[in-house]
């Protein structure tokens, strides 16, 4: 955690609303793509990441440094509540990834093409466990190191690697049973 951090938690422990308006402004699009990939919804997306964002008003107080920096406390704050709006809709907790990512090729072939290894690449996920499709999302999404990733998942880096190991081999050969090599 840079000292710059630290200062803002301490002015924003304090009540300083500048504070505050830094830490959202900083850590708001991370704490959003990683909830709107759990979600696949931009309004609950957006929602949930305001509620984050209250949590963090009303528990700032409680927030010691541990070695962890705050974003990692608050992607926990983003799992719990996702956990508990897949709960209360009565559904899993899948990894969405965007279909509006997928390029646009001008070849109507290109394009079935690669929508169809997009569908493949969402169902080998959905197949990898809880804390491996959390890994890949970290990872490979929000481009985070693996000590940062071990932090915000409560694990050991060597458990991060293990779990990322298992998850792309789990993927491989997921695509591989379903011609999508």
């Amino acid at each position: 955690m840079s000292t710059d951090e630290i200062r803002l938690i301490e002015q924003a422990k304090q009540g300083d609303p500048t504070a505050f308006a830094e830490l959202y402004d900083r850590y708001q699009p991370a704490i959003y793509r990683y909830i709107y990939y759990r979600v696949s919804d931009n309004d609950t997306a957006e929602d949930l990441t305001a509620e984050v964002f209250v949590r963090l008003v009303e528990k700032i107080d409680r927030f010691t440094y541990k070695g962890r920096p705050l974003l990692t406390w608050l992607y926990t704050i983003a799992r719990n509540l996702i956990t508990d709006h897949h709960r209360r809709a009565g559904r899993s907790l899948p990894l969405y990834v965007d279909e509006q990512r997928i390029s646009q090729e001008a070849d109507p072939v290109k394009t079935v093409e690669e929508r169809l290894r997009h569908r493949r690449l969402v169902a080998a996920i959905h197949c990898l466990t809880e804390d491996q499709q959390q890994v890949i999302l970290l990872k490979f999404v929000e481009d985070l190191d693996n000590a940062t990733v071990a932090q915000a998942l409560g694990k050991t880096v060597g458990a991060v690697k293990s779990l990322q190991h298992r998850a792309l081999a789990a993927l491989r050969r997921s695509l591989e049973q379903s011609g999508g090599k």
